[in-house]
């Protein structure tokens, strides 16, 4: 029974964070939009960034914030970069080197490292299979 309850709970708590939205800054102005229009987060310099098909926004958290706090449809690619499983297009896989990600209606692509591999492509997996 504690099992059960705990995966309700974690069910509910996903739900919660997926519709939940975060501050996000470009220049003076602030906006708001829901998660799930975030292609992936990146560090750039000392700051994150969260791009957007359009556009990049600043964010005031860290990586490690954003893990504990995003929900399960985001997964870190690399040191620098957390990618929405949900935008996710294509992956042209490298052997020898880091893999290619590109974004649905968007030109922007990132780099997912071999030690990250795996865990994209099993996100990515479970996705489809709840489709």
């Amino acid at each position: 029974m504690d099992d059960t309850v705990n995966n309700v709970y974690k069910c509910i708590y996903e739900q919660l964070h997926a519709t939940s939205k975060l501050t996000f800054f470009k220049e003076n102005k602030e906006y708001y939009f829901p998660l799930d229009d975030v292609l992936f987060f990146e560090t750039e310099g000392e700051y994150i960034y969260a791009h957007t098909k359009e556009d990049a926004y600043r964010i005031k958290y860290r990586h490690y914030e954003l893990e504990e706090m995003l929900p399960k449809q985001f997964v870190r690619a690399a040191k620098s970069t957390i990618i929405n499983t949900m935008q996710v297009y294509s992956i042209t896989h490298n052997l020898t080197a880091s893999s290619l990600v590109q974004f649905i209606g968007s030109h922007k692509q990132v780099y997912v490292s071999r030690y990250y591999y795996k865990e994209l492509r099993q996100r990515i997996n479970d996705r489809n299979s709840s489709i």
